[in-house]
């Protein structure tokens, strides 16, 4: 198995979403990491930005790409000869959904596998939805993502403020 890819909305990408594609990077030979063009879900960042974030904090793995996709995945799968699709699960609650969103990919395109990979313990708590709330509200999200997306979202939020 040569080609993982790991898709998401990436509205940004958090530290948990690093620590999946660091350790798929040593698991696979080369990862792409697909950023969704998902406009029903109403992202904060345009598809370019959440791209340019993604390059900037995977940038020290030599063997992951990061791509901006729409449609489905499998078709993307499809299209670029990818044998698993890579999936995180942070909780028992994430399961019921990837399970039956796996079911269907299998339908769709039986010769693409889905691996489900959890992240380090201290990740489980951390959503993409999560940090988005805690920058607007200013409060200090750089324990969460990269610093280069701590610096995306204070540009888009203004700074953190700190209570003494």
């Amino acid at each position: 198995m040569a080609l993982a890819l790991y898709p998401g909305t990436f509205d940004p990408i958090t530290r948990g979403h690093v620590d999946l594609a660091e350790r798929a990077a040593r698991l696979f030979e080369r990862l792409i990491l697909a950023v969704a063009d998902n406009p029903g879900k109403k992202p904060l960042f345009s598809k370019e930005e959440r791209v340019a974030m993604s390059c900037g904090a995977l940038a020290h793995l030599r063997n992951v790409e990061v791509v901006s996709f729409s449609g489905l995945t499998v078709d993307y799968a499809r299209e670029h000869g990818v044998d698993v699709i890579l999936r995180g699960l942070r909780a028992v609650s994430d399961f019921e959904h990837e399970f039956q969103l796996a079911g269907m990919n299998r339908h769709l395109a039986p010769m693409v596998e889905t691996m489900f990979l959890a992240p380090s313990e201290h990740y489980t708590y951390l959503s993409s939805t999560l940090v988005r709330e805690i920058a607007a509200f200013h409060g200090d999200v750089s324990s969460f993502v990269t610093p280069n997306v701590a610096d995306q979202l204070r540009r888009r939020f203004g700074p953190a403020r700190h209570h003494d």
